[in-house]
């Protein structure tokens, strides 16, 4: 199976035209592909199904739980699968039974443990004002995002320790929030902000044959050594913006084969 990865797209900024990838059987958009949600009209009609992890500007300016409500909304109109805590098995061409796992994530703060918490807070505050995110009329601020990205984690690790009993062949999971700090951006290195980009799941990771994430404008394929079984892959295709050059050699035709 080949699938096409996309995010980090900023439509409602960038100008970009996103065409279907050569014998991609699917496309994953992982979040950030605009906050305005026009650009999702982009791909209606597209070649092939369709599943969509929101990014944290899809709730730009928006009552958490009305943007993931209207989201999934338009992603039903569109016709997309819309993942929030959600699976969704997909039977490749060739018979192979892929589960997908998606959900945004969010950031817990605990890339640098407990001890660094409080540091990784505080330097999110930029990041969230930015935002503009309320929930039940309170801001959505780093107390709230961690009480998200806990309860997505918690369903991770429930969903993932599921055995397959031959129901699918590989788990692929999708989140927009990084799993690990090898996805940090080489531009900033290992700061305080960087939690709010990347979370420490490493223990998760080696559960899923494949992670595919955004949020970093930097582009990343490594693998995770898995005992008695095939690394990891995980995999971020974001093109980025323009005015900071980051959409230089974005891989906007990626096939990933699976």
């Amino acid at each position: 199976m080949k699938l096409q990865l996309l995010s980090d797209l900023h439509l409602e900024t960038e100008t970009f035209e996103p065409q279907p990838a050569p014998g991609a059987e699917l496309l994953v958009l992982a979040g950030d592909i605009d906050s305005t949600w026009a650009g999702y009209e982009r791909f209606a009609g597209w070649p092939v199904p369709v599943l969509v992890v929101a990014g944290n500007h899809e709730f730009d300016g928006r009552d958490f739980d009305a943007a993931l409500a209207g989201l999934r909304a338009l992603c039903e109109r569109l016709g997309f699968t819309f993942l929030e805590r959600g699976s969704h098995l997909v039977t490749a061409a060739d018979g192979r039974r892929f589960r997908f796992l998606g959900c945004t994530r969010w950031s817990d703060f605990d890339l640098f443990g407990p001890q660094q918490r409080a540091r990784a807070e505080r330097a999110a505050g930029y990041f969230l004002q930015l935002m503009g995110t309320t929930r039940g009329g309170r801001p959505f601020d780093a107390a709230a995002v961690r009480a998200e990205a806990l309860a997505s984690r918690a369903w991770l690790e429930d969903a993932l320790a599921v055995p397959a009993r031959g129901r699918w062949d590989q788990t692929v999971v999708i989140t927009h929030f990084a799993p690990s700090v090898r996805s940090a951006d080489p531009r900033y290195g290992k700061q305080p902000g960087t939690a709010s980009f990347c979370n420490d799941d490493e223990t998760l990771l080696t559960r899923a044959d494949l992670w595919l994430h955004g949020h970093l404008h930097c582009r990343h394929d490594y693998t995770v050594p898995r005992p008695g079984l095939r690394p990891t892959r995980v995999v971020c295709n974001p093109r980025g913006l323009a005015s900071k050059g980051e959409e230089a050699g974005h891989q906007a035709l990626l096939g990933l084969a699976l």
